[in-house]
């Protein structure tokens, strides 16, 4: 399902998952259903976030290095400047 974006066929996982005997499963399972729309759009949609996770990834790496060592301008500077490298 995920390397295939085979989202129609999550109903049936789901289905298959409650009738199984594993438990840890049947809890996500009942999680996927919580918000089943974006999970089904996720696994069926081409788009992917994974470019804007890497660039908050990068934020946080520089805010972790500069923590208690300057203010808010350098670090403002920092993150223009690594961003525009990129």
């Amino acid at each position: 399902m995920l390397t295939q974006r085979q989202g129609h066929r999550l109903d049936d996982w789901i289905n298959d998952v409650r009738a199984g005997k594993l438990q840890p499963l049947h809890s996500f399972a009942e999680g996927l259903l919580i918000d089943h729309d974006a999970v089904a759009a996720g696994l069926t949609l081409p788009y992917s976030n994974g470019p804007t996770e890497g660039v908050i990834n990068k934020i946080k790496l520089l805010k972790r290095q500069m923590y208690g060592r300057a203010g808010l301008a350098l670090l403002r500077k920092r993150i223009l400047l690594t961003i525009a490298r990129n």
